[in-house]
């Protein structure tokens, strides 16, 4: 398939006219809202006249733009509101009116003090999705304890399937609660949207961080607790084995898998009689023989250099690939040919990479767009949509309501 690299936006994009009022921060949020403006909807960030937190996450040009910020805050509009001030709430509510979403990452509690609970907006807007993504939900005996990502790993047991090998207990290093539960987050929208153009009806959503983490961790981490009683420890039976192997001048990542793999493996290695071996026979019995499968593997790639390694494994069609470091990842061949990474040009933070949406609609990519706003960048423009007047809108910024832009 040819991916035609076309402003999808240009001609709408599948999300095209849909509103989404964003009042998310840090990560999770952000990101799904990212997922969905990279779409084609018009993603309008709520934000405190402090501005999102995570703008003052990572190295950085200009104090509140981020790179971690900047990262999950493109193609969206921000405007800044202290939503403890009266006129702030009118605005917001006017902005309810018209939206199609909106999304909030608070606790229950704080949602209902400033009237963001579903119940509340609905008055406002009987067919609004409203979503709510929260560490821990509105119901069981965690309901309002406050999380972020680390929290979330620990209490999912994702921290000690990291450390099976060596009995540890460790975080990824990656924010992979945040970013698992943004993506549900997105797809929960999109399920709650067509949902409503059924029924005609408002949508409530709700994804608590913990309980997506279960699910995501014990697809493959369930394994003998799987049965009642349990036949077996938790834990992926190859988590403990599975390695990176040196080669001569680097690493590479290799999985010989199949019958047919081990046999081509073998044969190359000049052990075509090992394919016989008793502990080869099928592939629960490798399972079990798997250190010292693995152990041939590193023995033969050791005297290799990492692209002769990477040419005899791909001649014998098993999975492979380079090692890469992060500032490889952005070079690698493959990613350059496709186009995932791009550079655009920030008004305020000038060039910078970025890596665009991953999905293709019809052969065409979605375009990087438009750059991460500043902090209340788009205030006065959100504010005429309204139908504010030029003087409606000088009192909403003089009286604090709302923040002028950064």
């Amino acid at each position: 398939m040819q991916v035609v690299r076309s402003a999808l936006h240009g001609v709408g994009g599948p999300l095209a006219g849909v509103r989404i009022l964003d009042l998310t921060h840090v990560v999770l949020g952000p990101l799904a809202t990212q997922i969905l403006a990279d779409m084609g909807a018009d993603v309008v960030k709520v934000e405190p006249p402090e501005g999102d937190i995570n703008r003052q996450t990572g190295p950085g040009r200009n104090p509140g733009m981020g790179a971690l910020y900047l990262n999950i805050n493109r193609n969206k509009r921000s405007i800044a509101l202290d939503l403890k001030h009266p006129g702030a709430t009118d605005i917001l509510r006017r902005m309810v009116a018209r939206a199609d979403v909106l999304v909030h990452n608070m606790r229950d509690r704080a949602a209902r003090s400033l009237g963001l609970d579903a119940d509340s907006l609905r008055k406002v807007n009987p067919r609004l999705v409203h979503c709510s993504a929260s560490g821990f939900g509105s119901a069981g005996p965690y309901a309002d304890r406050p999380a972020f990502d680390d929290i979330i790993q620990g209490a999912c047991g994702l921290a000690a399937a990291e450390g099976r090998a060596d009995g540890t207990r460790r975080f990824s290093p990656a924010l992979v609660a945040d970013k698992t539960t943004g993506l549900t987050l997105a797809y929960a929208i999109l399920a709650a949207l067509f949902a409503r153009e059924r029924s005609g009806e408002g949508q409530t959503v709700e994804v608590p961080m913990l309980e997506t983490m279960v699910h995501f961790t014990m697809v493959d981490q369930m394994a003998g607790l799987t049965f009642d009683p349990p036949v077996g420890p938790g834990g992926h039976a190859r988590s403990v084995q599975r390695r990176i192997y040196s080669t001569r001048d680097g690493h590479v990542a290799a999985l010989p898998y199949t019958d047919r793999h081990w046999r081509a493996f073998f044969e190359a290695t000049g052990q075509p009689e090992l394919a016989d071996d008793p502990r080869c026979a099928d592939a629960a019995t490798r399972l079990r023989h798997m250190d010292w499968l693995l152990g041939l593997v590193a023995q033969a790639l050791a005297g290799m250099t990492t692209a002769e390694a990477l040419e005899r494994l791909g001649a014998l069609d098993i999975p492979c690939t380079r090692v890469n470091s992060l500032e490889e990842v952005l070079d690698d061949p493959h990613i350059a040919a496709v186009g995932l990474v791009g550079r655009v040009d920030h008004p305020s933070e000038g060039a910078i990479r970025a890596v665009r949406s991953p999905v293709v609609f019809n052969g065409t990519c979605s375009p990087l767009g438009r750059p991460a706003p500043r902090l209340g960048e788009h205030g006065e423009e959100i504010l005429r949509e309204l139908g504010l007047t030029a003087s409606e809108i000088e009192a909403a910024f003089t009286s604090g309501a709302v923040r002028r832009p950064a």
